[in-house]
């Protein structure tokens, strides 16, 4: 019997004809996962119920080695601009393999690195640099370039018609609808199976970013249209690293407010952030305009405490509390579609409806479906909070307020769900960028296959523990959000009682029980 870690891979396989799945989370990871919840959710609420509870502080300080590195990677242009030409010099070998290369998903660069590598290590990455990734991000290098034709100098004003954004698109709903559609695109058309598609997909973005920044002023695309930029934004809210004034009293005094307008030779802040009172990463993209133009060296990147951005400084808007309602269900969608229970019902509801062939509709229709719920439960949960302790304050304000409250519970799962991927899928990673176009290669073979998935590039054990680690971090987190945000909006400092907080409580333990349940099931491989 060919066992790891208690799981017998031969029969794993065999239960599922015709597909490969990573094994779930095992019974005893499952069993301490719950202890720790449950413990975590008693002790917080009693915390809930203090008088006053203090206030979180965002104290920043400076971080030995990284602050240094990476204040060198935004105060000047030459590292910036270097570490930009690599990533648009990757990004375009990717859209060359796609275009060019072996249709082998796994034996091609373009859907490997894209959707194994960088997608994963993007999300894990912004806890430790926050939205640093922007900075270097090849879609903008490149509609920079081609519009402003500076390689980091600030172009001329004649390069773009420099329109203003129309008043309804100034709002990150086309990022939620953008992010939607990729997800449609990434599952159900199956980008990420398919080289060619991958690099279309890759170069339309590029299109969009360009075209964005031809019409409108500054970067508009990365403040209120790019669904990756946004989600990176939020999930850096919980980062306990920020691009932050060093000396606040120095820019309450500035007059000129370089950091905003830009200098002759340095660019504006792309996404209209006076630095000296910046209260959220939420739109930073770490471009290192203001680090660059800022006469008194007064910006470098700070520590802060773990999701204090989060608890306190934050002031989430109406369409910013969908987005990250979004983020919740999207990426417990994610494991759900990778279930060998969806593919049954799927197919199900394509004989009932009448569909054929990719069950698109389909699809659709499940996708639809279930988005929908955790949406429709925390509104309805909402409501009933009003109804029970805030019938004088108003309901979006309540709504915006605790949505930011769910931000871990898909930031923790994101990461917990793509660990699995990153470890089985990227086995072979080496002899794929050796020959990234996979040209003379053939499909892995069963023996292969089995191969990279039941030894993985770390002990299963440590990718168990893990996943388990980080649903407890995201419920902690969770309910620490919480318990501050409930708090803020009380207009009186009287004692929050228990109908207060029960009914969003309700809400994050069971989406923290679902993606447990999730990385308990066998899930489907990707390639």
């Amino acid at each position: 019997m060919n066992t790891l870690a208690g799981i017998d891979w031969s029969k794993l396989v065999c239960d599922s004809p015709g597909l490969m799945v990573h094994p779930g989370m095992p019974p005893a990871y499952v069993l301490f996962t719950v202890f720790a919840i449950l413990v975590i959710t008693l002790m917080s609420w009693r915390k809930v119920r203090l008088k006053n509870p203090p206030g979180i502080i965002e104290r920043h300080s400076s971080i030995p080695l990284i602050s240094s590195f990476l204040f060198s990677m935004v105060s000047g242009p030459w590292l910036l601009a270097i570490l930009r030409i690599a990533m648009a010099s990757i990004f375009l070998l990717v859209i060359v393999a796609g275009l060019f290369g072996t249709p082998i998903a796994e034996r091609n660069l373009a859907t490997t690195l894209t959707w194994t590598l960088w997608w994963t290590g993007l999300i894990i990455a912004i806890y430790f640099t926050g939205s640093a990734w922007c900075a270097i991000c090849p879609w903008d290098a490149l509609a920079s370039w081609l519009v402003r034709r500076r390689l980091w100098r600030r172009g001329s004003a004649a390069s773009s018609f420099d329109l203003k954004v129309p008043k309804f698109l100034r709002n990150i709903w086309p990022a939620l609808i953008m992010f939607i559609g990729l997800t449609w695109l990434e599952l159900g058309v199956g980008v990420t199976v398919s080289p060619y598609a991958t690099a279309v997909l890759a170069l339309v973005v590029v299109v969009l970013a360009t075209v964005s920044m031809l019409v409108y002023e500054r970067k508009a695309f990365c403040r209120y249209f790019c669904s990756v930029g946004r989600t990176i934004g939020f999930y850096a809210e919980l980062s306990p690293i920020a691009l932050r004034p060093v000396d606040t009293q120095v820019c309450a005094d500035c007059k000129t407010l370089e950091c905003y307008h830009g200098t002759e030779s340095i660019e504006p802040c792309p996404t209209h952030i006076v630095m000296g009172r910046i209260s959220q990463n939420t739109y930073c993209t770490s471009c290192g305009a203001c680090t660059q133009s800022c006469p008194e060296q007064n910006i470098n990147w700070q520590s802060r405490p773990i999701g204090v951005e989060a608890m306190q400084t934050a002031r989430p808007h109406w369409d910013e509390a969908w987005f990250i309602l979004g983020l919740v269900a999207l990426t417990s969608f994610h494991g759900i579609t990778m279930l060998p229970l969806w593919e049954k019902w799927i197919s199900q509801l394509g004989q009932m409806i009448g569909d054929s062939g990719q069950l698109l509709w389909s699809f659709s229709i499940g996708m639809i479906v279930i988005m929908l719920v955790p949406v429709v439960l925390f509104m309805l949960l909402i409501r009933l909070t009003q109804a029970l302790s805030f019938t004088h304050i108003d309901y979006r304000r309540i709504f915006s307020s605790l949505a930011i409250a769910t931000l871990p519970l898909a930031f923790t799962y994101h990461i917990a769900h793509n660990l699995t991927h990153l470890f089985r899928e990227s086995r072979d990673m080496v002899e794929v960028m050796l020959n990234p176009l996979g040209i003379d290669t053939l499909p892995l073979t069963n023996t292969e296959i089995h191969f990279r998935h039941s030894q993985p590039l770390i002990s299963q054990d440590i990718i168990f523990g893990l996943q388990a680690f980080l649903i407890i971090f995201g419920l902690w987190m969770a309910l620490r959000i919480l318990n501050q945000r409930i708090h803020s909006i009380r207009e009186s400092k009287t004692e929050v009682g228990i109908n207060t907080q029960l009914p969003i409580y309700i809400f994050i333990l069971a989406v923290s029980v679902l993606n447990l349940w999730l990385l308990m099931q066998p899930m489907i491989m990707r390639m």
